[in-house]
C-alpha cells in the first residue's frame, strides 16, 4: 500500500487502487501512437498489483506505522509466483507482460538463492516462448512493456503526492516511443505532461483513498479495522493539453 503522512494521520492508497489508476492514464494514450494490443496491455496494468492484499498481511512498520510498499523489500517468492500463473488466465499477452514486470522487479537479486534464480531464469523462457507463439517481436513487446511502466510510474506519481510546487516539471520516464516525458502541475491545479502523448485535451483521472486518524497502530488487527472504518475520499487530476 502506499501511505502518505498528513497532519492528522495517514492517507493510504491500496496498490490495487493505484494500478487502476495507471489503467485510466494507459486508456487516455492517443490511439493511433498506442502499442499493440492495447486493452489486453491496460488489463495487465489494470491486475499488475494483484499480489498485494493488504487485508491479509502485515502492514505495520516495526515502529507502528502504516507499512509504505518503498519499505517493504522482502521478496515473497510464492507470492510473485502465485501472480505469473494466475496472470496466465487472462491470457498469453497479459502473462507476459506481468511476467517481464516480475523480471524487472527482481532480476537485481539474483543470486540471493537458488529458488529465487530458478523463477528468473523461468521467467525468461516463458516470456520468449510467448513472444514465439503469438508471434509478437521482440521489439513490440519492450514497447509494451515501456508503455506499461511509463503508466505505472505516473500513477505512482500522482499517488505518492510527488507533483512538484512552482510549476516545475518532473521527469515521468521514457515512453513507448523512445521519447522523454515530463509533468508539471500549474497554479491552477491543472496537469499537464509534454509532450502531450493523450487522445483528448482534456480529461480528469481518479483514484480513492482511506484516511486514518492517529500515526501510531499497536497491532495489524488494529490498523485493518481502522482501514475498513476509514472515511474516502476520491482524489482527482485534471490533465489538460498546454
Amino acid at each position: 500500500m502506499i501511505a502518505n503522512l498528513t497532519e492528522t494521520g495517514w492517507e493510504i492508497i491500496y496498490h490495487r487502487a493505484h494500478a487502476l489508476l495507471a489503467a485510466q492514464l494507459g486508456g487516455q494514450w492517443k490511439r493511433s501512437k498506442s502499442p499493440i494490443r492495447l486493452y489486453e496491455t491496460i488489463a495487465a496494468i489494470s491486475h499488475h498489483d494483484d499480489l498485494e492484499k493488504e487485508w491479509e498481511e502485515n502492514i505495520l512498520t516495526p515502529a507502528g506505522a502504516p507499512l509504505d510498499f518503498t519499505l517493504d523489500t522482502e521478496t515473497s517468492l510464492p507470492k510473485i509466483k502465485g501472480l505469473t500463473q494466475n496472470a496466465l488466465y487472462r491470457g498469453r499477452w497479459v502473462a507476459m507482460l506481468i511476467s517481464m514486470h516480475m523480471s524487472y522487479l527482481n532480476e537485481g537479486k539474483r543470486g540471493e538463492s537458488p529458488e529465487l534464480d530458478e523463477f528468473l531464469d523461468e521467467q525468461l523462457a516463458n516470456q520468449k516462448k510467448w513472444r514465439e507463439e503469438l508471434e509478437i517481436s521482440q521489439e513490440d513487446a519492450e514497447a509494451a512493456y515501456a508503455f506499461f511502466q511509463w503508466c505505472d510510474r505516473l500513477s505512482l506519481i500522482l499517488c505518492n503526492g510527488e507533483l512538484p510546487a512552482g510549476e516545475r516539471a518532473l521527469e515521468i520516464g521514457v515512453g513507448p516511443d523512445g521519447k522523454r516525458y515530463d509533468i508539471v502541475q500549474d497554479s491552477n491545479q491543472l496537469v499537464t505532461v509534454t509532450p502531450w502523448p493523450f487522445e483528448d485535451e482534456k480529461f480528469t483521472v481518479n483514484v480513492e483513498a482511506s484516511y486514518l486518524d492517529k500515526i501510531k497502530f499497536d497491532s495489524n488487527k488494529e490498523i485493518k479495522e481502522a482501514l475498513h472504518k476509514a472515511p474516502k475520499k476520491l482524489l482527482e487530476w485534471t490533465f489538460v493539453k498546454s
